[in-house]
């Protein structure tokens, strides 16, 4: 029997099926959402699996947020929608009402969104960007007055940048690129160079991910381009850090460490503002992104770097706590330190397993300790 699309992620997951029941029913209880027993569940999921049954409410929405995959790619049937044009013009009419408050929502509801990201990682939040997003694309679909479409477009623009992002960190990588996709795609429609700059450098980092690191730095270096048209110091200085990550794992090590020298130039006094409540630079967060350039470029300096950034970096963020721990680990094997790499990769790993970071668990999965023949020593 062919391997059903849910089976198939979980696989690619790495997940037991044991370990998923268990996700499965903490995402209820923490949703309020009552379901059957663990012993129950665990024979639905064989049949789910198997495909002899397909998988009901509110088990999508609970393997949705434990996977962070859509419908599509867990082989859900579509929901349904209704094309009649009595449905139009019930959208055309919607799409009419929205006005300035009902757009400041959508943004507040996104700004609230990467507050959790960095504490909790994704598995609270990309189903219901998904759902904002497609609130947001059908409201800018069937909208016909440019001030508004243009409101809308820059919140989604925000909403799928950040979505893309949480996607990639659960190593759902082709709904990452989507993501970014429709993001640019509505920075164009919103006119916003800066937007649109934003999204394509974030975008090639899945590049980076995919071991295409060449196309990332082409990618990385059209968006530095882009931003040094219009965009402030700040975005400026995220520009050139991105791209110096992408030379870095190039291993184009002058150009990457020119390019942090840049970012360096180019951060504003005060690194904040309110017009980009995406970019965060100030403080540690520019020496950590130096810092996991120099562990994958396996400068000797990548300890220090690291080890001065952890302990100032704002406890809120969690996830990136986790990236400089596995880049810790990464730089102590390089130097030869067994000890040191195998402690900050289990620092990482339980971090990892706490917000459901896929991504940096895949990375781990790379390290190879020193006196170890094979990856996933840790």
């Amino acid at each position: 029997m062919a391997e059903t699309r849910l089976q198939a992620v979980r696989r690619q997951l790495g997940y037991k099926a044991d370990e998923v029941i268990k996700m499965l029913l903490r995402r209820a209880d923490a949703l309020a959402v009552p379901v059957m027993s663990a012993t129950s569940l665990k024979v639905k999921v064989s049949r789910w699996e198997n495909g002899h049954e397909a998988v009901s409410q509110p088990y999508r929405r609970l393997f949705r947020d434990v996977y962070g995959r859509t419908n599509e790619e867990l082989g859900f049937e579509p929901e349904e929608t209704d094309d009649e044009a009595e449905e139009l013009v019930s959208r055309l009419a919607l799409a009419r009402s929205v006005d300035a408050e009902s757009v400041d929502i959508f943004r507040r509801q996104v700004d609230q969104a990467r507050h959790v990201d960095r504490r909790l990682g994704g598995v609270p939040l990309l189903d219901q960007l998904r759902s904002n997003i497609d609130q947001l694309q059908r409201l800018l679909g069937f909208s016909t007055l440019r001030g508004q479409r243009h409101a809308l477009a820059v919140v989604l623009t925000e909403a799928s940048a950040l979505a893309g992002w949480e996607a990639l960190d659960r190593n759902a990588i082709r709904q990452a690129w989507e993501h970014h996709e429709t993001a640019k795609s509505a920075a164009r429609e919103a006119e916003s160079p800066i937007l649109l700059a934003h999204s394509t450098a974030q975008q090639a980092f899945i590049l980076i991910d995919l071991g295409e690191v060449e196309m990332s730095v082409g990618q990385l270096s059209e968006a530095r381009t882009l931003a040094e048209q219009a965009a402030p110091p700040l975005l400026r200085s995220w520009m050139a850090a991105a791209h110096g990550e992408g030379l870095a794992a190039a291993g184009r090590r002058d150009e990457a460490l020119r390019a942090f020298d840049a970012a360096g130039t180019l951060l504003p006094t005060d690194p904040i503002d309110p017009a980009l409540p995406f970019l965060f630079l100030g403080g540690a967060h520019l020496d950590r992104w130096r810092g996991n350039a120099l562990s994958q470029l396996g400068e000797s300096d990548a300890i220090q770097q690291i080890t001065d950034a952890l302990p100032r970096l704002p406890p809120d963020f969690v996830r990136a706590r986790t990236g400089m721990l596995v880049d810790l680990a990464f730089a102590y094997a390089a130097a030869g330190d067994r000890d040191a790499a195998l402690a900050h990769a289990r620092q990482a790993r339980r971090l990892a397993m706490q917000i459901k970071s896929d991504r940096q668990l895949r990375r781990l999965s790379g390290l190879i300790l020193p006196g170890s023949s094979a990856p996933g020593a840790a």
